[in-house]
């Protein structure tokens, strides 16, 4: 079954009511739509069928209903400010560290692959010394400003 392929199930409606209601007096209502759902998922696991919210349709809505937990998350990045204090400290340590490394006698791949491995490790130790952790809110982006509130 293309179902059991997506790991998917036969939603069981809470209520079983009709979902099809029939314009001709002659047809029986019915229960033809169906609603499937992701397996052994126990937050959501049936669905409600409304037909009071029919109004001139045929069909009925399905309606799941799904948790969600209000959660502030703390979002930061890393930065160092354009021409701030960090910034040029990061840079005069950067360059004075990269001149001592002495990478005169490249001869080698393996010989530079040292090298620019102690200088990635420079950057990364420099970068991680002098970097400021900002909390990013919609306030963060460098365009805002007191007008946008």
């Amino acid at each position: 079954m293309i179902a059991d392929s997506f790991d998917l199930n036969l939603s069981v409606p809470i209520d079983q009511i009709s979902t099809r209601y029939s314009d001709n007096a002659n047809d029986s209502n019915s229960v033809i739509d169906l609603m499937f759902l992701r397996c052994n998922f126990s937050e959501i696991n049936s669905h409600t069928i409304h037909p009071d919210w029919r109004l001139t349709l045929d069909h009925v809505p399905l309606i799941i209903s799904i948790l969600i937990i209000k959660e502030h998350i703390l979002t930061r990045k890393r930065t160092l400010t354009k021409n701030s204090v960090e910034e040029v400290e990061f840079i005069n340590e950067v360059i004075a560290l990269f001149a001592k490394v002495d990478a005169s006698n490249i001869s080698n791949i393996l010989d530079l692959d040292e090298i620019v491995s102690i200088w990635a490790d420079i950057v990364d130790c420099s970068w991680t010394k002098h970097l400021k952790l900002i909390n990013i809110t919609k306030c963060s982006k460098s365009w805002w400003n007191d007008k946008c509130n």
